[in-house]
């Protein structure tokens, strides 16, 4: 290799670096495992880094209204961003659909759930995990679910309700309910339910849970942030949201 040929490549190096930026970002806790996955790609791609923090919607939300340094926000609904851009939060025009959830009755062990989801109406179970439903949008799901087989009255004695979505997940991975709703993306991968037992909840059944990104003010002129939310668009992010289980 010549010594103009290096020292062009070198150039050429030092350059990418100079416009590698960092964007912090808010991620709704449904979408954690699709996200590092997806982050891994963009990072590689394209130079810039991505700090992530997983989190319920609702807290986003209260600490973005409070000043929290967040530049890009993954929520679990479409309302919140709507919301953000709305109160002058968030960037207009930058907001849009990246996902719409599913939501799944799970238990960690296989012979629990059946595949239409009649454990709920036999009852056989000490406790039933949901999120909250103030505040999650699957938890909302849930009793929409619930509320539609008419047997939100009956169960409610047998909730044990998480703060947000990746709790709840822990309260049915753990065992200390036989089972609950949660996001398919969380046991789910590459197509497939990876263990325990499950029924997927029929989209009919609650309202759609559209998942929208939007870039809020800190980011509006971060190259990191603008460039995240083209990548999340892309053929790449959007084959691995749909290894996860999102439409």
């Amino acid at each position: 290799m010549t010594r103009q040929l290096i020292l062009a490549v070198t150039m050429l190096f030092l350059s990418s670096l100079a416009r590698a930026d960092e964007v912090q970002v808010a991620v709704a806790a449904n979408f954690t495992a699709p996200m590092k996955a997806i982050v891994a790609e963009f990072e590689n791609l394209t130079g810039h880094k991505a700090q992530l923090s997983f989190g319920g919607t609702g807290k986003f939300y209260a600490q973005i209204k409070n000043g929290a340094p967040y530049q890009v926000f993954l929520s679990a609904d479409d309302e919140t961003p709507a919301k953000l851009e709305q109160e002058g939060l968030a960037e207009p025009g930058s907001r849009f659909t990246y996902a719409v959830g599913t939501l799944v009755l799970w238990s960690a062990r296989p012979d629990v759930v059946d595949a239409k989801g009649e454990v709920l109406t036999r009852g056989t179970f000490a406790h039933l995990a949901l999120a909250n439903p103030k505040l999650a949008p699957y938890g909302a799901a849930a009793m929409e679910t619930l509320e539609k087989l008419g047997l939100a009255a009956s169960l409610r004695a047998k909730f044990v309700q998480g703060e947000n979505i990746a709790q709840t997940h822990q309260f049915v991975a753990s065992g200390n309910a036989e089972l609950g709703f949660v996001a398919l993306s969380q046991v789910m991968k590459d197509g497939r339910i990876t263990g325990g037992s499950a029924w997927i909840v029929p989209a009919e059944m609650h309202r759609p849970i559209r998942q929208d990104a939007v870039i809020l003010n800190p980011g509006r002129d971060k190259a990191a942030a603008n460039a995240l939310l083209r990548f999340l668009r892309g053929r790449p992010a959007q084959a691995i949201i749909r290894s996860y289980g999102y439409q």
